[in-house]
């Protein structure tokens, strides 16, 4: 988006950038407002980023990185406030997902990936059990002792 700002003509990404600032704000203090507040605000910033992605270009020809930009948000925008829908339960952004995703990536680099379907599927099964309960505040030690068992 910073990239978009600078770059384009177009109003569209500042506008954008400003709507994901007032999202972001929103859940940083959303455990402080009361429920049928935050639905209020919820389609405050729907009609909000709705009138951003109609919007077209007036300043001449039309922005390639803008329009880029309006058509990946218009693709997620029904996905994209899906944390007013549970407060304190849904991460305001997918950073915990990708950590999580980070040590199978890191593995397949250093090591080429697997050699067999089996052993990918195997470290799979695995990772995903472990993490899962690391989720609860259970020890990979003991996760993978009591799997076994």
């Amino acid at each position: 988006m910073a990239y978009a700002v600078e770059a384009s003509d177009d109003m569209a990404p500042l506008r954008l950038k400003l709507w994901l600032d007032q999202v972001f704000q929103l859940a940083r203090n959303i455990k402080s407002f009361a429920a049928s507040t935050v639905k209020t605000k919820k389609r405050a910033l729907e009609k909000s980023l709705a009138d951003i992605l109609a919007s077209k270009s007036t300043s001449g020809p039309t922005c390639e990185i803008a329009e880029t930009i309006r058509a990946k948000l218009a693709r997620a925008s029904p996905r994209l406030l899906t944390f007013l829908d549970h407060p304190g339960e849904v991460e305001v952004t997918n950073n915990a997902c990708e950590r999580a995703l980070r040590p199978a990536v890191i593995q397949r680099k250093v090591t080429n990936g697997f050699r067999s379907m089996w052993a990918a599927k195997g470290d799979c099964a695995v990772r995903t059990v472990v993490d899962t309960q690391k989720l609860i505040g259970s020890s990979p030690f003991y996760t993978i002792l009591t799997t076994l068992a």
